[in-house]
């Protein structure tokens, strides 16, 4: 059985626009002489479409395009992941469902079974669990049709729920998965150790469909898999739309046929074995692009300081979009470095994107004129440093706002994580690029970039200018609000923090617990309040950009008004 894994980008809400490119797959692999095409879940409304499935109009427009697409099936098979009313008058109005569509017609459909309700999309909140199996019998093969989580369990090995749905299943010989799984950093390791479990427990081959793109702060890698008992024979493109061809073993006269080999199927296995760090740089390529495509935004801007934070985001920018669609504000004022400027200014010449440099000195005055009678009598203090920040921020407003540019904050995980981030002034923005990055892994990001561009030669020494310029590197990191003011002055150092909010923050650790691993105990209480104190910051951030499974905004969910310690 010669099937395809139609690997879509769709958009969420566009389901005209979803509907051609699943037919232009379709049409495309049927030329190719596949009988079976499978498309990620929910790929005709988007994933996750949320609070649309609570309009009627939304769920009757992808019934109707539900049909269109099953009339377009001949000889070739459709799965499709779509949304479906749930007729049985129990639960919730709303299925999600994979539908077998065959010459012409609807001939099974099949609801996901296990919700989810956490993390990425509360699925509980909108859908009705399904409660039957479905098998169907094509081209000569048995296939056993799944989403998503009905076959996924986080130890990478085969099932281990209490009530199993492939156990319930009859014999079949293709399991068939449609899923919309978003990308975190080593996930896609764990897909495949548990697909290969999960094939080699029942004894079948494996077909899993995953979707590619960003939508809103979620990227999704594609990588979609042929696994076998033996491995992983398949594997689509990365962060791309792609379709993967694979030749599914059917049983004949009770002898399996033997399954495509390594060398038959060379041309797909040549995707890069992606590293840590070339996964993040194309999930945050990705994920910008996708955000400009499907909000209509075909430039963008950002404020760039000197600084390690700007310069990372100035460089994914540029990937994403083109560094002709990138603006870059410079705004000194009297407290800025020399270095500041001519170091972003060497960094817009490398990566050939235009700035403007806007001085914020009189901005500064006319504040300190406006304020001098109501705050007389007081010294200066943090307030004239944030108004430093929210002047920057009404600037890069006023120029997104002039040129329809979408404005990218440029702060990290570890300045979110304990509110070293002024509301309204450097978070001010429509998206946090790496704010899922903590500090120290912004400046191992960028060593990498240097590294990709042929600037760090074996004995680590940097050759050329460089991307990134030496400089931002090295230099200590400082919002240059006051005098000789330096991040160190009021934080841990970075290696320090960055210790202590993994434990609190990715790994759930007590303060007592990141004591007992050896960090301070005054540090460490100190830590754990700020973040908490920070959470209304939080609420107020722009999207996140996911990368790991604990991203502010999706896998963080705590309460403003709180007394508990961490």
């Amino acid at each position: 059985m010669r099937c395809a894994l139609l690997q879509i980008n769709s958009t969420v809400g566009d389901i005209s626009g979803n509907a051609e490119r699943i037919t232009a797959a379709f049409q495309a692999a049927v030329r190719r002489g596949a009988q079976l095409c499978v498309t990620p879940e929910l790929a005709l409304t988007g994933y996750p479409p949320r609070d649309l499935l609570l309009y009627p109009a939304f769920v009757d427009a992808a019934e109707r395009a539900l049909a269109d697409l099953a009339a377009q099936t001949g000889d070739c098979a459709l799965v499709v992941g779509v949304v479906a009313r749930n007729t049985s008058g129990v639960g919730r109005p709303l299925h999600n469902q994979a539908v077998f569509a065959h010459q012409g017609q609807v001939r099974a459909r099949y609801a996901k079974r296990l919700l989810p309700t956490y993390d990425v999309f509360d699925e509980a909140r909108y859908f009705e669990p399904g409660k039957a199996p479905c098998v169907v019998e094509h081209a000569g093969a048995c296939l056993a049709i799944t989403v998503c989580e009905d076959i996924w369990n986080d130890s990478g090995t085969a099932l281990s729920y209490a009530v199993d749905p492939l156990a319930e299943h009859p014999p079949f010989d293709v399991l068939v998965n449609l899923s919309a799984s978003p990308f975190t950093v080593g996930k896609q390791y764990l897909r495949e150790r548990m697909l290969i479990s999960i094939a080699g427990k029942y004894g079948v081959q494996a077909l899993y469909v995953n979707c590619a793109g960003g939508n809103d702060d979620l990227v999704f890698d594609g990588r979609s898999l042929y696994a076998t008992p033996r491995g992983i024979v398949g594997r689509a493109a990365a962060f791309a739309e792609d379709t993967l061809f694979v030749v599914c073993p059917v049983k004949a006269d009770g002898v399996p046929k033997s399954e495509i080999t390594r060398a038959q199927n060379a041309s797909l296995l040549t995707e890069d074995d992606f590293t840590p760090k070339s996964e993040i740089m194309r999930a945050l390529c990705t994920g910008l692009a996708d955000y400009c495509a499907k909000t209509g935004h075909r430039s963008v801007v950002l404020g760039l300081s000197g600084g390690v934070d700007s310069a990372l985001v100035a460089v994914i920018a540029c990937e994403a979009v083109g560094h002709e669609n990138v603006h870059a504000l410079l705004m000194p004022s009297p407290w800025s470095s020399a270095h500041s400027l001519t170091d972003a200014l060497s960094l817009s010449r490398n990566l050939g994107m235009a700035t403007t440099t806007l001085p914020i000195e009189g901005a500064m005055k006319a504040y300190d004129a406006i304020l001098a009678e109501t705050f007389a009598g007081r010294m200066p203090d943090v307030t004239e440093e944030n108004l430093q920040a929210r002047i920057r921020g009404n600037l890069l407003m006023a120029y997104a706002n002039k040129f329809g540019s979408l404005l990218l904050t440029t702060g990290n995980k570890s300045e979110l994580s304990i509110g070293y981030c002024t509301l309204y002034g450097d978070m001010c923005g429509a998206l946090a690029v790496i704010g899922d990055l903590y500090k120290t892994e912004v400046y191992r990001l960028c060593r990498w970039i240097n590294a990709r561009a042929g600037l760090v030669g074996q004995d680590g020494q940097l050759r050329g200018v460089g991307v990134i310029p030496e400089n931002i590197l090295v230099k200590p990191p400082s919002a240059e609000l006051r005098p000789g003011q330096t991040d160190q002055d009021s934080l841990p150092p970075y290696d320090e923090l960055d210790a202590i909010l993994q434990h609190l923050l990715e790994e759930r650790l007590s303060v007592a617990d990141s004591v007992a691993a050896g960090h301070d105990q005054a540090v460490v209480d100190r830590v754990a309040r700020l973040v908490r104190l920070s959470e209304f910051k939080r609420r107020q951030a722009a999207p996140v950009l996911k990368i790991t499974r604990q991203a502010f905004g999706v896998g963080w969910r705590m309460p403003v008004a709180c007394q508990y310690s961490l």
